[in-house]
C-alpha cells in the first residue's frame, strides 16, 4: 500500500511520540510498502508558544494541498483489497495482492493535521487519525485552559475519522467518556533491537540511583519526582519550558539534558529505578525503555502506567510514589525484561496496517460537517 502519513511531530523533536511515529515508519518500508511523509521540516516553521523546542508549520494549507494531490494523481485507482470486519485491511501481513492503495492517517492535532483534515473532507476522502498526547490536560495545567473545553475541540477534530487509534484501555476510556466515538485500540512498542541491558553501565553517581528521562514541562508532574525524599542521586534527562526553573529549585538535582538516542539503553541500565510521575499519560513509552533494559518502574496507578505495567511484577503502582520507588528497588532485572518483550514492535505495525482504511470516497463515513465555507 501506499500510507500518507501527516504528523507535526518529527526530527528533530525529541519525544515519545516521535519514536512511535519513527518506528512505525520502518516497520511499514521493511514490510515493502510506500509511505509518503509530511512533516515540519517541509515547511516554514515558527516556535511552538510555551515549547520553543518545538516547531510548528506556518500557514501549511496550500503545500499540503499540493503534496495530497500529488499523491493521489500517482496512485491510480486500482482494484480495492477485501476489508476485515473492523474497517482496516483483511491482509495483516502486508500483502495485499499486487494492487497498491491508498490510506491516510493523520497522527497529530497541529497545523499539518488539520489542513490535511481539511484536504480530505474537501476532497471526500477517508483517513484515520491517532490521539497520542493529552493536550487537553497540558493546556490546563499550562493556560488554565478547563480541561471540557480542550476535550471538545479534540472531540470535534477527531469525529469525521473513520478510526482514531488510542494505545491503551485507560485512555480509550477516558476519551469516551469525553464522547469520542470511532475509537481503536492501537498498542505501541519497544525497540527490542536497541533497548537491552548493558553490562556494567554506570553514571558515577552514589546509588541507588533514581531515573526520569522524558520532557521538563508542565503535564509530566515532575515537581512529585524532584520533591520525593530519598537516598541516593536523582537524575533527568531531558529538556522542556520548566528545565531552567526546575533546575534552580533542585540543585542537588543532576540535570542532564538530551543526549543521543544511541546512549539511552546505557543510561536506563544504569539507575536502579526508572521513576515515572506523570498523571497525565497517552501510553509514556519510555516506561517500556527502562523495563527493556531491565531497570524497573515507580509510577502512580493511573491510565498509562496501569497499561504498560499491567499486573506485571516489572514495576511498582502506588499512590504514594515515594512507597512506589522504594519498593522498586526489590524488583529483579529479568523480571522487567519479562514484561517489555510482551511490547515487540513487530505485532504493533500488523495491528496499525489492520486499522488503515482505504483513502476512497467509497469508504467515507464522516460526521455531518459543514466544509463548503472552507474551500
Amino acid at each position: 500500500m501506499k500510507l500518507v502519513l501527516i504528523t507535526d511531530a518529527w526530527g528533530p523533536q525529541v519525544n515519545g511520540v516521535v519514536t512511535t511515529l519513527v518506528e512505525l515508519v520502518d516497520g511499514m518500508r521493511a514490510r515493502g510498502h510506500e509511505v509518503v511523509l509530511i512533516e515540519p521540516s517541509q515547511f516554514r516553521r515558527m516556535p511552538c508558544p510555551g515549547y520553543r523546542e518545538i516547531e510548528l508549520a506556518l500557514r501549511p494549507w496550500g503545500k499540503v494541498k499540493a503534496m495530497l494531490d500529488e499523491a493521489f494523481e500517482a496512485s491510480p485507482g486500482r482494484p480495492k483489497t477485501p476489508r476485515s470486519p473492523s474497517g482496516g485491511w483483511a491482509s495483516r501481513s502486508g500483502d495485499l495482492g499486487g494492487h497498491q492503495e491508498v490510506a491516510i492517517h493523520i497522527a497529530t492535532e497541529g497545523p499539518l493535521g488539520t489542513a490535511a483534515r481539511r484536504w480530505c473532507l474537501k476532497n471526500n476522502r477517508a483517513f484515520t487519525t491517532a490521539f497520542h498526547t493529552r493536550f487537553p490536560d497540558i493546556l490546563s495545567s499550562a493556560l488554565h485552559i478547563p480541561e471540557s473545553w480542550g476535550y471538545w475541540w479534540f472531540k470535534r477534530f477527531h469525529a469525521p475519522s473513520s478510526g482514531v487509534m488510542v494505545p491503551t484501555e485507560g485512555m480509550r476510556q477516558i476519551l469516551q467518556h469525553h464522547g469520542f466515538t470511532n475509537l481503536r485500540s492501537w498498542s505501541h512498542g519497544v525497540d527490542l533491537e536497541l533497548f537491552k541491558p548493558v553490562a556494567g553501565a554506570s553514571l558515577d553517581l552514589p546509588g541507588p540511583v533514581w531515573l526520569y528521562v522524558g520532557r521538563v514541562s508542565y503535564e509530566k508532574n515532575l515537581q512529585a519526582f524532584l520533591n520525593l525524599d530519598l537516598p541516593g542521586s536523582k537524575v533527568v534527562y531531558g529538556v522542556g519550558p520548566l528545565l531552567e526553573k526546575f533546575r534552580r529549585e533542585h540543585p542537588q538535582v543532576h540535570w542532564r539534558g538530551v543526549v543521543p538516542r544511541s546512549e539511552l539503553p546505557r543510561i536506563y541500565s544504569a539507575a536502579d529505578v526508572f521513576v515515572f510521575p506523570s498523571r497525565s499519560e497517552t501510553f509514556g513509552l519510555v516506561m517500556l525503555e527502562a523495563l527493556a533494559c531491565g531497570t524497573p518502574v515507580a509510577a502512580y496507578p493511573v491510565a498509562g502506567p496501569l497499561d504498560v505495567l499491567g499486573e506485571s511484577d516489572g514495576g511498582v503502582l502506588d499512590a504514594d510514589l515515594r512507597r512506589a520507588a522504594l519498593a522498586a528497588l526489590h524488583i529483579t532485572p529479568e523480571r522487567a525484561l519479562a514484561r517489555a518483550h510482551q511490547f515487540d514492535w513487530h505485532a504493533v505495525v500488523n495491528q496499525f496496517i489492520g486499522l488503515l482504511v482505504p483513502a476512497g470516497p467509497a469508504a467515507v463515513t464522516h460526521c455531518h460537517e459543514t466544509v463548503a465555507s472552507r474551500s
